[in-house]
């Protein structure tokens, strides 16, 4: 019984410590999803539990983290009822501290126009500045596929984000 105690006390005090991160990068992931997000993370600390005492030895935990993260949203978005599933904008039971706001609108639409793993590469490349190497271990794709990926949504980011401001700069001219 004291093992577990023990076992839960640090897996609490983990959590604790990166929690909020890891729902920023699971929020950037999804593109603003704040629901989608949520459930990713609760996916990836059920996984972190069941699996703390190989985690507790991991060379790079944080890494794990994140590869688990991407691997929970591909699976995700793999799943036929998510396609059925509509989010609504606030729930009326959630203080808005619990809020974790992508804070450009324009970026989280153009975020969330780019396909799951383009996305997963820029938010591991530019949020967490993950070098190359580490994004392709996190992605679990070759360095080159990290490169091309990263590349592509940057063009479509910028191609987005200037749409939106044609379109806002148009609007306010009439």
């Amino acid at each position: 019984m004291r093992q577990n105690s023990e076992r839960d006390r640090e897996f609490y005090d983990f959590v604790a410590g990166r929690r909020g991160k890891l729902l920023k990068t699971a929020r950037l992931l999804t593109g603003g999803d704040i629901y989608l997000a949520e459930d990713l993370v609760q996916h990836v600390l059920t996984k972190l539990y069941v699996s703390w005492s190989s985690f507790k030895r991991a060379d790079n935990p944080d890494g794990y983290l994140r590869r688990v993260l991407v691997n929970a949203m591909t699976d995700e978005r793999r799943r036929r009822w998510r396609m059925f599933e509509r989010s609504v904008p606030a729930l009326p039971d959630l203080p808005a501290s619990e809020h974790v706001a992508v804070d450009e609108p324009e970026l989280a639409q153009a975020l969330r126009e780019l396909p799951p793993k383009m996305r997963a590469a820029i938010v591991f490349r530019f949020y967490h500045q993950l070098d190359v190497a580490e994004t392709a271990e996190a992605l679990g794709v070759s360095q080159g596929t990290v490169k091309s990926q990263t590349a592509r949504a940057l063009d479509k980011l910028r191609a987005a984000l200037l749409r939106t401001d044609t379109y806002h700069s148009q609007g306010a001219h009439r």
